[in-house]
């Protein structure tokens, strides 16, 4: 090789990422959520955190791109008061006299508050906009994301969160394999051009079969409630990658950064697993599975 020869870069897959990259990062962050999940279930609670918390980052930065600058900092601070809040008073909740709920709510209220102050200093000009921003993210992220703790606080959390999880893998996998082969009719033409109908219907087929195997050697249920459940984690998960791809392209970026080498952002890998975590919350609730 000269010195004029091109030197050789990290292998990229077909949509330009970096693959040894995404697997490394992928690899990593399956471990620790496995490890996590079986011996220290805090430790996930501290990942979710994490993560959201650049969530959290991510949107306001691509809010920015369309005049709006959200109070980043009290939101950081009310996603680690709210998820984190959360998840200790439902998993303390035999031992303690503050209720799951209050807690909830209450982080919610304190972090909207400080949001709305915290901007009161910058003058009238685009508070509404500014406020409205820190507000959207408030909701979209740290609200939804508390149910991912909501559920792993209940008796067999573990158990729970899991499904939950396979479930959304394997809408993933399954509408990726179905729509790339079989895929001819388009489900939402003027948001995400590459989802078909054909493989929501992959979705479907593998998530369920995958719900009801967890629900009846796992969660130990009737073969029903696997498919409800992996039917509404499809259905919710699917809304929560177009809302996603809906703000990608309100505010004109493809990804919403490169926080995770390989993968793009942080949200690009929570998006379905926002929307479709209080969806499987309520199915657990509604459906008397909470043992």
């Amino acid at each position: 090789m000269t010195a004029s020869d091109p030197q050789p870069g990290p292998r990229t897959s077909r949509a330009g990422r970096d693959l040894p990259a995404a697997i490394a990062v992928g690899l990593g962050l399956f471990i620790y959520v496995v490890i996590t999940l079986a011996w220290w279930p805090v430790g996930f609670i501290v990942l979710l955190v994490a993560l959201t918390s650049l969530g959290t980052i991510e949107v306001h930065q691509a809010l920015l791109r369309i005049g709006m600058r959200s109070a980043i900092v009290p939101v950081v601070i009310g996603n680690v008061a709210i998820i984190g809040g959360s998840y200790a008073a439902a998993a303390l909740q035999s031992v303690s006299k503050v209720p799951w709920h209050v807690v909830l709510l209450g982080t919610i209220g304190g972090t909207v508050l400080l949001a709305l102050i915290w901007r009161m200093f910058g003058g009238a000009e685009n508070y509404v906009k500014d406020s409205a921003a820190s507000l959207f993210i408030i909701g979209y992220i740290p609200l939804l994301a508390s149910f991912v703790g909501l559920i792993l606080a209940e008796q067999h959390g573990v158990a729970k969160v899991v499904a939950v999880f396979v479930c959304v893998v394997a809408s993933d996998v399954g509408g990726y394999a179905a729509g790339a082969t079989l895929g001819r009719h388009a489900m939402a033409p003027n948001i995400s051009p590459k989802k078909t109908w054909e493989g929501m219907a992959g979705s479907v087929v593998l998530a369920s079969t995958l719900g009801i195997l967890l629900s009846v050697y796992v969660l130990h249920q009737a073969w029903w409630f696997g498919l409800l459940l992996a039917v509404v984690v499809v259905v919710t998960g699917t809304a929560g990658d177009l809302i996603e791809s809906l703000i990608k392209r309100d505010v004109g970026i493809k990804d919403m950064s490169s926080f995770l080498p390989g993968h793009g952002g942080v949200m690009d890998r929570l998006d379905s697993t926002l929307v479709a975590a209080p969806a499987a919350w309520l199915v657990f609730v509604l459906s008397g599975v909470a043992w």
